[in-house]
């Protein structure tokens, strides 16, 4: 999984343009990019080499076109402060606390494949004129402090984008995100976490479900039930949902989505019982179902999951005899020990996943896993 999503970003990142050709760049953009130099607050020199006697496409996070000479690439994330910065000057500290606004000339930048500008304590609103630039294939604008989001249509035009973070970019407001977002013909990935986003009532019928969608990240909002317009994203390779509000029961449908290698519900308030579909899933490599208030029995069905490199089942309420099947579950990577750590616990007892007594049976099964875990 981890691999494969690499590949992903590797191609996104480098497949169109190399970095500093002997190629001048155009001088409308090298302008362009001063004038944002004199917003930024550069506190690690980051961008010292941008001059204006100077040749844009050789300057430290700008990449050209090899032909054109058009700027292809923007890398301005920004590197946070670390322990080893206390001693750091408090003006120097206040100026990296001061934010920036997007300047609404980056929309003159039409040859833009990649804008990476996370972390780089952005604030206000997010110029509509992003929009423009039509060749982008990447775009992070995660983590900063923009406010007032009460549309996404500007997204809409930027159909040729693979990967799109807005995290932490309050949008719950922006009641057209579903329709937009979901309608981007190539997205690969999609990050929307912490938005503060709620249960869509929009009709899924106004919806175009993207069948290019391999990731979906959905963590710490605030939706009670599951979107059932995922169900319809047959290709996902991994959803994360975790740390939300989810109560409702789970539809049974996640048989539908047979190449889900990652699947997070942890930290919700679900409590009905693990949804029987879980188990057709042959290339779960991690579930995560922990802290929340699943009931009944762990089907024998658990098995199936030999794939399966992850698992929490912890701080839920479920009942009944530990399934034989377990055994089969000797994927499990010890060098991954946190993995381990979670299922280590449930099966040895210390927080344990059952509430019934155990019995003879379950003393000898436990002793067979942890046999089979402690062997990798």
């Amino acid at each position: 999984m981890f691999g494969f999503l690499f590949v992903i970003a590797a191609a996104i990142r480098f497949s169109c343009c190399d970095a500093n050709s002997n190629v001048l760049c155009i001088e409308s953009e090298r302008e362009a990019l001063l004038k944002l130099k004199n917003d930024l607050i550069d506190h690690s020199n980051r961008i010292s080499s941008w001059v204006e006697t100077g040749d844009c496409c050789k300057w430290i996070g700008v990449f050209c076109d090899n032909v054109t000479g058009h700027v292809t690439q923007l890398h301005l994330v920004a590197p946070p402060f670390s322990a080893s910065d206390d001693s750091a000057p408090i003006a120097e500290w206040e100026a990296y606390e001061r934010s920036i606004q997007i300047p609404d000339f980056f929309g003159l930048l039409g040859s833009l494949t990649y804008l990476n500008l996370s972390q780089s304590h952005v604030w206000g609103p997010i110029p509509e004129k992003l929009g423009n630039l039509s060749k982008l294939r990447y775009l992070d604008l995660g983590h900063n402090r923009f406010d007032n989001v009460r549309s996404l249509q500007w997204v809409s035009r930027l159909t040729s984008l693979q990967y799109l973070d807005l995290s932490y970019v309050p949008l719950d407001k922006a009641t057209d995100w579903v329709q937009v977002t979901f309608n981007l013909p190539y997205l690969l990935e999609l990050h929307f976490s912490g938005c503060k986003l709620e249960n869509d009532t929009s009709p899924t019928s106004t919806v175009n479900s993207t069948k290019s969608l391999v990731v979906l990240d959905l963590s710490f909002n605030q939706f009670s039930s599951v979107p059932t317009l995922i169900f319809s994203l047959h290709g996902l390779v991994s959803v994360d949902l975790s740390f939300n509000s989810l109560q409702c029961p789970i539809q049974d449908y996640f048989g539908n989505m047979s190449f889900l290698e990652v699947v997070d519900l942890s930290l919700n308030s679900l409590n009905s019982s693990i949804p029987n579909s879980l188990y057709s899933l042959t290339h779960l490599q991690s579930l995560r179902l922990g802290d929340n208030y699943f009931q009944g029995e762990i089907s024998s069905a658990i098995g199936n999951l030999s794939s399966l490199i992850y698992l929490d089942l912890l701080a839920n309420t479920l009942e009944g005899t530990l399934p034989t099947s377990l055994e089969h579950l000797c994927n499990l990577k010890e060098n991954m020990r946190s993995s381990n750590l979670s299922l280590r616990r449930q099966i040895e007892g210390e927080s344990p996943v059952l509430s019934s007594p155990v019995t003879k049976d379950d003393d000898n099964r436990r002793r067979r896993l942890m046999t089979c875990i402690r062997g990798l």
